[in-house]
């Protein structure tokens, strides 16, 4: 079983879809390739974390009719656009504001994280190589080297896993208050 990561789906939002038009073309274009993006990377097994943005302006039978085609055990941390329509969902646990979990990576080491769907300054862990995975920019806040945006938008339309992070995070620049941390000026 695989852990994966994604944010701001926005299935059903006209809205933005509109910025994504140029991808997609329509709503239900947008909606059938993030499904079938989703479904090419997570299988039935995998654990899912949405971090939020699941749906908006989506009718509960739209939200539950896209639920049900997406493989995965799904978690939901939940964003400004998750109304009861998508909180009530059939997820696998209970929805949250922000988690805290453990997922082991490639080498079999076990990497904390800190999920929320708004990218935080610092959060629980941040001096313990905790890593940060949020959503809500739309890819317009870069990575830092322990902090990511897991949006579509950020992550070609599609679930990432936590070596996509860890590479993506090496590449990123420190942020200030890492740089500080560490006594570099």
């Amino acid at each position: 079983m695989a852990t994966f990561f994604t944010a701001d789906t926005h299935f059903g939002d006209a809205t933005l879809v509109q910025r994504r038009r140029s991808m997609f073309g329509s709503v239900e274009g947008h909606d059938e390739a993030l499904i079938a993006r989703w479904n090419d990377t997570v299988a039935e097994g995998d654990a899912i974390w949405h971090l939020g943005d699941f749906a908006a302006d989506a009718t509960r039978e739209h939200c539950a009719a896209v639920f049900r085609r997406l493989n995965g055990i799904k978690r939901l941390v939940r964003g400004n656009h998750d109304t009861n329509r998508v909180l009530e969902l059939p997820w696998a646990e209970v929805p949250v504001a922000t988690a805290r979990i453990t997922v082991t990576d490639a080498d079999g080491q076990p990497r904390r994280l800190f999920l929320s769907h708004y990218p935080h300054r610092s959060w629980p862990g941040f001096w313990r190589e905790t890593r940060h995975l949020y959503g809500h920019t739309h890819a317009f806040l870069p990575d830092t080297s322990r902090s990511s945006d897991v949006g579509v938008d950020a992550c070609d339309y599609r679930p990432v896993d936590l070596a996509f992070i860890i590479g993506r995070q090496a590449n990123a620049k420190q942020a200030p208050e890492e740089m500080a941390q560490r006594g570099i000026r």
